[in-house]
């Protein structure tokens, strides 16, 4: 039953005018142009926690983000939330990613959380690894507590890796192992922030790659990644 009314999205009756409003002005946005260098564009690198990794059953627990403007990354430029759990996740869960119950049941309502999440990224690409887990995390979320789908264009490392670097790919098949092998330091591991800096940290690395195969705009980026995640699926 909680699967469906995220995907109805029966949450927007509960918003008070204040939020509808905010949620107005964010959805008034223009897009960005993806055809735009990488360094006039401001991309959102994002990851979230969760309750765990059952999409159909899970729950939306954090999200961290970090922007990237003019080829820099800004640590000013960040944001972080935990949302309000009605119960607090498992032991396991709460080891995992380091949210405890009582900071569970303390967070943020919701709806807040994500509006301020919505108005710090405004409509800026998204990046993460293995972006389908967070976008469907957030997409739920968006539904159940904003009654909107949230369908934004995303840029996903795990497969802009290897199609920029196809040698290194061979050694490196998870985000620990791509991190290791440039020297990035993830300060926290299953921190939503932490997460989101080390993985713009290496989007760094990767878009001075693509730079030099002639791959300049996000539009470029995004279209390798999915390019070489067809060829992976047709390999199969």
């Amino acid at each position: 039953m909680s699967f469906w009314r995220d995907l109805l999205g029966l949450g927007a009756s509960r918003l008070s005018a204040e939020q509808q409003a905010r949620l107005r002005a964010w959805r008034a946005l223009p897009e960005p142009g993806l055809d735009l260098a990488m360094p006039l564009l401001r991309t959102i690198v994002a990851d979230v926690e969760a309750s765990g990794l059952n999409l159909f059953r899970d729950r939306l627990i954090a999200i961290g983000a970090v922007g990237i403007h003019e080829s820099r990354i800004d640590y000013a430029d960040s944001f972080h939330v935990v949302l309000r759990q009605e119960i607090a996740s498992g032991d396991a869960n709460i080891l995992l990613h380091g949210i405890g119950g009582t900071e569970q049941t303390g967070g943020q309502p919701p709806a807040e959380a994500l509006l301020g999440f919505l108005e710090f990224c405004g409509k800026a690409p998204l990046v993460g690894y293995h972006s389908p887990f967070d976008e469907i995390m957030l997409d739920k979320a968006m539904r159940r507590h904003l009654g909107i789908a949230f369908k934004r264009s995303w840029l996903d490392l795990s497969w802009l890796a290897p199609a920029l670097l196809p040698e290194r790919a061979k050694s490196c098949k998870s985000l620990d192992a791509w991190l290791e092998a440039f020297d990035i330091v993830n300060i926290k591991r299953h921190d939503a922030l932490a997460d989101a800096l080390a993985t713009a940290q290496l989007l760094q690395v990767l878009k001075y790659h693509g730079e030099a195969q002639g791959l300049r705009s996000a539009a470029a980026l995004i279209e390798a990644a999915r390019s070489q995640e067809w060829l992976a699926k047709t390999r199969k």
